[in-house]
């Protein structure tokens, strides 16, 4: 018998992948997976596009450090301001019965009722710290703050809303992020007594537990105070809504160490006296920003500003830089009285 092997019969429906262009056999191809391409690793030509990618959806990390696990990565990362640490798994909204069923079912199933309240809580806090233009480090404080206080028995009976204008408040004051009571009520419609009330009962809620837990709380900032917002920080905020130099700026905050420094304005609102300031440094430095201006940015009735503005100049000697008087930049005697 012959030991030629023989040839298999039939047609070979085997499909072999070549590149035309180089036409080398066996063919060198490459398998792009982030792009999903077959491309020759001779000429780059690209023979197949759009391909799925059928490997494995995890990696894994089983080493000895962890003791045996083996996390799985898999599925979007865990929200670890809520309660539970699971996963969550979202139905298609469309407008039919069926789809509406498994939402309702899927609802039940999965979501923890405690979490639904935060989930909507923390919503709400990202749509008014996106509105405010607010950093996401404060709104993660906000978030952190509510979780920590929502439910704790001291805010019974006090409104959702309320908690959240507080808690933005609060995520502000940690990440030093100088906003008044006054911009809080505009963006939640909550009146400041209210905001100032809550503050403090947050603060004490926080202080409460951190004392009950051994101290392991570490949100609660112990040198953040809960007095009220420092007008030297709202003075730079201020003067860049008005389009002011740097120059101008920093001499407004001058002005705020020095006026505090001496008393002078005391007992009168951070903003009230932030809108003093500025309308005096533009005085003094004979600057084209019209008191109209200074009103609508701050919302310190031009009044108010005026009648400020006196107790300021009368103590002009005390709270201008002498540095400026010698260049020649300022002269008091131009310095208007009201």
């Amino acid at each position: 018998m012959s030991a030629v092997a023989e040839r298999p019969r039939g047609l070979n429906l085997n499909v072999t992948l070549a590149c035309p262009e180089c036409k080398v056999y066996p063919p060198e191809l490459i398998e792009r997976h982030s792009e999903g391409d077959i491309v020759c690793a001779l000429c780059g030509l690209v023979l197949c596009d759009r391909l799925i990618d059928s490997r494995s959806e995890w990696r894994t990390f089983n080493n000895d450090d962890q003791n045996g696990d083996d996390p799985s990565r898999v599925g979007e990362a865990s929200n670890s301001i809520l309660d539970s640490g699971q996963l969550s798994t979202v139905i298609s909204s469309e407008n039919n019965k069926f789809a509406r069923e498994l939402q309702k079912t899927q609802g039940k199933s999965v979501y923890d009722k405690s979490d639904q309240n935060l989930t909507k809580a923390f919503a709400k806090i990202s749509d008014m710290c996106a509105h405010a233009q607010l950093p996401a480090v404060v709104s993660d404080g906000a978030k952190d703050a509510y979780k920590l206080v929502h439910d704790d028995k001291l805010l019974r009976g006090k409104s959702q809303e309320s908690i959240i204008a507080a808690a933005i408040f609060l995520g502000c004051r940690k990440a030093n992020v100088p906003r008044s009571f006054k911009e809080i009520w505009a963006l939640t419609n909550v009146p400041r007594k209210e905001i100032g009330r809550l503050f403090k009962i947050i603060n004490q809620i926080i202080q409460r537990k951190n004392q009950e837990q051994g101290g392991i709380i570490t949100y609660q900032n112990n040198a953040m105070s809960t007095t009220q917002t420092n007008p030297e920080d709202l003075v730079g905020r201020i003067c860049s809504h008005l389009g002011m130099t740097s120059r101008i700026s920093s001499a407004a905050q001058y002005i705020a160490r020095k006026l505090k420094e001496v008393g002078i304005l005391d007992g009168k609102s951070p903003t009230t006296i932030a809108a003093t300031i500025i309308y005096f440094t533009i005085a003094v430095f004979r600057q084209k920003v019209s008191l109209a201006q200074i009103s609508d940015k701050t919302g310190v009735s031009e009044g108010t500003i005026k009648a400020s503005y006196k107790h300021l100049y009368a103590a002009k000697e005390k709270v201008i830089d002498p540095h400026w008087i010698e260049s020649g930049e300022v002269n008091v005697a131009l310095i208007p009285r009201n």
